[in-house]
């Protein structure tokens, strides 16, 4: 069964940076194109980057697109979101969990059970 563990998160000012990790086993890592997600209150969950197993593209949703970036490791199963100009919307729970193409930010994560997610605030 695949487990997927988010960490990172934390309290930063508007304009600071962050680094998410999501450590993933279980599964044939590699084989999976993975995509960070978060939930922010009251709202639903959205893609906001992805990336394939492929050949390392990239997918962004326009909200994060220059400041936000995505990688992996397939040598360690884990993938990261390299945050930076964080903005108070951005606040909200990240996760991560293996998605299909073609990706939007309607996309679904694909393992059933999703990690506990980590949490992100951003203050003014």
């Amino acid at each position: 069964q695949v487990q997927l563990v988010e960490s990172g998160g934390g309290l930063v000012q508007a304009g600071g940076s962050l680094r998410l990790s999501c450590a993933c086993s279980g599964g044939t890592f590699s084989v999976y194109h993975m995509g960070w997600f978060r939930r922010a209150p009251g709202k639903e969950r959205e893609l906001v980057a992805a990336i394939t197993w492929t050949d390392g593209n990239a997918y962004y949703v326009d909200s994060v697109k220059g400041r936000f970036t995505i990688s992996r490791d397939n040598d360690k199963n884990t993938v990261y979101l390299q945050m930076n100009s964080l903005k108070p919307g951005d606040t909200a729970v990240y996760y991560c969990n293996a998605v299909l193409r073609p990706f939007s930010e309607t996309s679904k994560g694909t393992v059933g059970t999703w990690g506990q997610g980590t949490q992100v605030t951003v203050s003014t």
